[in-house]
């Protein structure tokens, strides 16, 4: 593998140290699915060279507003989401001195990642097969819409499209005819951490064999790859799962609850948990048609009045600390500036602070892993990362990198 250069010029975007370190990725990908699957392996300290077109760059860098600095540094918020700890080179593919520095770079990497339609890279030259017989130990990770063969297999693909043509919508809303999609890019997410996942596998693999393999998934595949226990109900149970709301079709109560001043959620994710709740608020747990879970899923508007009444007189903060008392799951429903105001947020390692060439220092949506060593795991390896970089940032740095004898 190769080794990371850290200059503090800027040649590298990545972590330093992580259990990737020496892993170099060739990132080809753009808009999100892709980007966030190498954002993840830079995370875990790969060095990810990001290759963009020359003057506009990825796709993202044009989506907003919200926009943010000045005119000739500015930045889109949505570009800046799923680019930390990446360098930037703006390579032509279809100019011959351009492709020359894309195939050294493929030559050096361990992975390629690229979310084209199927065919594109075939039709530039720069097919699967091609880069793979130059570097046969390159572990390739191809991200489309809808996967790259079958009868829909060239189809473009974009969040909102997935998540209904696989199903989420169908079960995410107040009701079946009020079809909603999740709040983030779900589907782009989830492929590109399958993505990370198979990259890793595979990287895995090859220290074995020591030859390279190729991992594809897709907006579809991640989608439907998560719909647990509502795939089941339907290919075992025969049952079609439907949107109904904020609360959950198989578990009762389990949901959104109002109360005096709001609402609150509670998870009853068992008999137990029922008899807690029903002992904490004076409530006998065996009434008829409510004392087993099968029952309470069965009759959802009795139990709604039920929990509803029992909350009815109290505000919410008072709620959830008389709920921790007796020791029922239950939450608030915090908005996004809350969440990141919080110190458990905080406290994980949730928030990062970087220094961008641009912007100056930023506070970034930090990684969801923490890793530790030592016999008891009880050392904290403290990563730094680098911020998203600007278009082309890098590129002289890399151009000079690959054309050394020994890099």
């Amino acid at each position: 593998m190769t080794e990371q250069t850290q200059d503090t010029n800027g040649t590298t975007g990545t972590t330093t140290g992580g259990p990737l370190a020496g892993t170099l990725v060739v990132d080809l990908s753009r808009a999100l699915a892709g980007p966030h699957a190498t954002m993840m392996l830079g995370d875990l300290g790969a060095r990810i060279v990001k290759v963009e077109a020359p003057g506009r760059g990825d796709d993202t860098r044009g989506w907003g507003p919200p926009f943010v600095g000045e005119a000739d540094a500015r930045e889109s918020t949505y570009f800046l989401s799923a680019n930390r700890n990446k360098e930037s080179i703006a390579l032509d593919l279809k100019d011959e001195a351009d492709r020359d520095v894309l195939l050294a770079l493929v030559d050096r990497a361990d992975v390629l990642v690229e979310n084209f339609r199927t065919g594109v890279l075939e039709r530039l030259g720069l097919g699967i097969a091609e880069l793979r017989a130059r570097n046969p130990r390159l572990v390739v990770l191809s991200i489309t819409g809808f996967g790259h063969d079958g009868p829909e297999g060239g189809r473009a693909g974009y969040d909102q499209i997935a998540q209904g043509e696989a199903g989420l919508m169908s079960l995410t809303g107040s009701g079946p005819d009020d079809p909603q999609k999740v709040g983030t890019p779900i589907s782009d997410l989830l492929a590109g951490m399958y993505g990370a996942f198979g990259v890793a596998a595979a990287l895995t693999e090859r220290a074995t064999t020591g030859v390279g393999s190729v991992v594809r998934t897709s907006l579809l595949a991640a989608t439907v790859g998560v719909h647990g226990f509502q795939g089941t109900r339907w290919t075992v149970a025969g049952v079609l799962g439907r949107a109904q709301g904020n609360h959950h079709p198989s578990i009762s109560p389990y949901g959104l609850f109002r109360c005096r001043d709001g609402s609150v959620q509670i998870a009853v994710g068992s008999e137990g948990l029922w008899h807690r709740l029903c002992a904490g608020f004076g409530i006998d747990p065996d009434q008829p048609g409510i004392a087993t879970n099968p029952e309470r899923v069965a009759d959802p508007a009795r139990v709604l009045e039920v929990v509803e009444g029992l909350f009815a007189d109290w505000d919410a903060e008072p709620l959830l600390a008389r709920l921790a008392e007796v020791g029922v799951p239950a939450g608030k429903v915090r908005t996004l500036d809350e969440v990141y105001a919080w110190e458990q947020t905080a406290s994980q390692g949730l928030l990062i602070d970087v220094e961008h060439t641009g912007l100056g220092r930023l506070t970034l949506p930090g990684p969801p892993l923490r890793f530790f060593d030592g016999a008891d795991g009880a050392d904290e390896r403290r990563l730094t990362h680098a911020p998203p970089p600007r278009l082309d940032e890098h590129g002289a740095a890399i151009r000079a990198w690959v054309q050394e004898p020994d890099a």
